[in-house]
C-alpha cells in the first residue's frame, strides 16, 4: 500500500496500518535547498526541487504544493510584504480603501502566482504523485474577507452584518475558483485554510463562516474532490461547529486537545489531523523532544481516521533531524517502542526572563504573545489591532511583541501565564486570548488600565 493510499484512507475515516504523515512544507522547502522564502514561493522549479527534497528526507504520505495564504489576496489587489524566512504578509486592504467587490479582478489560473502553482503541481503529479497525496491549499473565505476588509471586519460583524456576509459569500466564490484550479490539475485534497476563524465566537462562526465554508466543501465534493478544514491557531472554542461543517477532514494546530477533537470527529463521522508543536518542539527542541511529542499525539489519536501533521506551516529553519525523527516514529514500530523509554526533560524555569515593573511604568505596557506576526495571520491582525488602538488613545502605550519562535518569547508566555496564541496582555494581565477585539473595545481596555 502506498503512503498516498494510507493518507486517503485516513481521510475517509478508515483504520490505517500506521498514522498517515503530512508535513506541511511551505517556505521550509526553500530552507532545504538554500533559497529564501521569497525565491521559493515565486518559482515553480524551486517548489518542485524543495518538495522532492522534503519527500526524500521525511518520507511523507502527502505534501502541500504551496503553503501561502496570500495568493488570492495578491490577485485581488492586496499589497504584500515579502521576507526571507516567512511567507508574504498582506499590508493593504482594498475594500477598506474605497474599492467595491465589483472593482476586484476575476480569479483564474492565469493570474498572479497561479501559473507557478499549476506548473509545479503538474510536475509533482508526474514525478511523485503516484505515492504522494498532493494538497491544494486555498485561503478560507473568512481570512480572505479579512485580507480585503482589514480589522474593521470585527466591528462590522456587529454593525454591518449584511455587508460582511456579502463579502464572505464573495470570498467563498473565489475559494471555489481556487479549488477548481487545483482539482483541474490533479490535486488530491483541497485544504481550506482559514486561521482567522480562531479569533471569533462559535455564534459568529455559524452565522458568518459555516454557510460560506459549506458552499465551498459541497462544490469540491460535487467536482470529485476531497476537502479539509484547516485552522491554525487556538480554535478550541469553535471545534464543535467546525466538525459540523460538511468538510471531510478537520486539521488543527498545537493548542488543541487531540483526545477531545477525536471524540468530536468520531461523533460526526469525520477524520482529523494535527498537531505537532511548531516552535517549542520542532524548531527549538531536539530529536528526543520530537519523538516524545509524536508518541503522545499518536496515543491520543489512534490509527483510525488520523493524519499526523505539524500544527501549521513549518517554520523556515526547522532542523531536518527533528522532522526525520518524526518520520522514523511514523514508519518504524521499533522506534515507537524505544521512544516509550525516553524521559521528558525538566521544564525550563525561565528564571532569567524578567517582567517589566508594570506598577511604576509611565503609561500602559501591551505585551502581545504571538507565533510571529510576519507569518501568522491571527498574530498579524492582532498586532495591527493593538497598533491602531494605541494610535487612537491618548494614553501612552509601550507595545512589545514576544514571538515564541525564540526562547525569550516562550519565557514571557510562561511568566505572563498565557495559554493561547495570540494573546494581548495589558500591564501584565492576559486580556484578549485568541480573540481579536474591535478597536473601541481595545481602546477602552487600555484606558481602563491607565486609571
Amino acid at each position: 500500500m502506498t503512503g498516498k493510499q494510507i493518507l486517503l484512507d485516513a481521510i475517509a475515516g478508515k483504520e490505517t496500518p500506521r498514522p498517515a504523515w503530512l508535513p506541511f512544507v511551505g517556505c521550509h522547502g526553500g530552507f532545504l535547498i538554500g533559497k529564501s522564502a521569497t525565491e521559493y514561493l515565486t518559482s515553480a522549479d524551486l517548489l518542485v526541487e524543495g518538495l522532492k527534497k522534503a519527500k526524500s528526507l521525511y518520507k511523507p504520505d502527502g505534501l502541500p504544493v504551496m503553503f501561502d495564504l496570500q495568493i488570492e489576496a495578491e490577485i485581488l489587489g492586496c499589497d504584500l510584504h515579502w521576507a526571507d524566512e516567512v511567507p508574504p504578509a498582506v499590508t493593504s486592504h482594498p475594500l477598506a480603501m474605497g474599492k467595491t467587490i465589483a472593482d476586484l479582478p476575476e480569479i483564474d489560473e492565469t493570474k498572479g502566482r497561479f501559473p507557478i502553482v499549476v506548473e509545479a503541481l503538474k510536475t509533482l503529479k508526474k514525478d511523485i504523485g503516484d505515492d504522494t497525496a498532493l494538497y491544494g491549499l486555498i485561503c478560507g473565505p473568512f481570512t480572505l474577507a479579512l485580507h480585503l476588509l482589514g480589522n474593521d471586519i470585527f466591528l462590522d460583524m456587529y454593525d454591518e452584518e449584511d455587508e460582511v456576509i456579502k463579502v464572505i459569500s464573495y470570498c467563498a466564490e473565489v475559494c471555489k475558483k481556487s479549488a477548481d484550479i487545483y482539482l483541474n490539475h490533479g490535486a488530491d485534497v483541497i485544504a481550506v485554510v482559514d486561521p482567522m476563524t480562531s479569533q471569533i465566537s462559535p455564534d459568529h462562526f455559524e452565522q458568518f463562516v459555516t454557510p460560506a465554508m459549506n458552499a465551498v466543501y459541497d462544490h469540491i465534493r460535487e467536482h470529485g474532490g476531497i476537502s479539509s478544514i484547516f485552522v491554525c491557531g487556538d480554535v478550541t472554542r469553535n471545534l464543535e461547529v467546525m466538525t459540523q461543517t460538511t468538510a471531510d477532514n478537520i486539521s488543527v494546530d498545537e493548542q488543541i486537545d487531540m483526545a477531545h477533537l477525536r471524540e468530536l470527529c468520531e461523533a460526526q463521522g469525520k477524520s482529523f489531523g494535527g498537531n505537532i508543536k511548531l516552535t517549542s518542539v520542532l524548531l527549538l527542541g531536539d530529536e528526543e523532544d520530537a519523538k516524545l511529542e509524536v508518541l503522545d499525539i499518536m496515543e491520543k489519536s489512534g490509527n483510525k481516521g488520523f493524519i499526523l501533521a505539524p500544527g501549521c506551516d513549518l517554520p523556515y529553519a526547522v532542523p531536518v533531524k527533528n522532522l526525520q525523527a518524526v518520520a522514523d516514529m511514523v514508519h518504524d514500530e521499533y522506534a515507537r517502542e524505544t521512544a516509550k523509554t525516553l524521559q521528558a526533560k525538566e521544564a525550563d524555569s525561565f528564571d532569567d526572563i524578567q517582567l517589566p515593573d508594570y506598577q511604576t511604568t509611565d503609561g500602559v505596557i501591551l505585551d502581545v504573545i504571538t507565533l510571529d506576526s510576519t507569518s501568522c495571520a491571527p498574530c498579524q491582525y492582532m498586532m495591527e489591532a493593538v497598533n491602531k488602538a494605541a494610535e487612537k488613545t491618548s494614553v501612552k502605550c509601550c507595545i512589545n511583541e514576544h514571538k515564541i519562535k525564540v526562547r525569550e518569547g516562550i519565557g514571557m508566555m510562561v511568566k505572563l501565564g498565557v495559554k493561547n496564541l495570540p494573546t494581548i496582555c495589558i500591564n501584565g494581565e492576559p486580556k484578549f486570548a485568541s480573540i481579536i477585539p474591535d478597536i473601541t473595545t481595545l481602546v477602552n481596555a487600555i484606558e481602563e488600565a491607565a486609571e
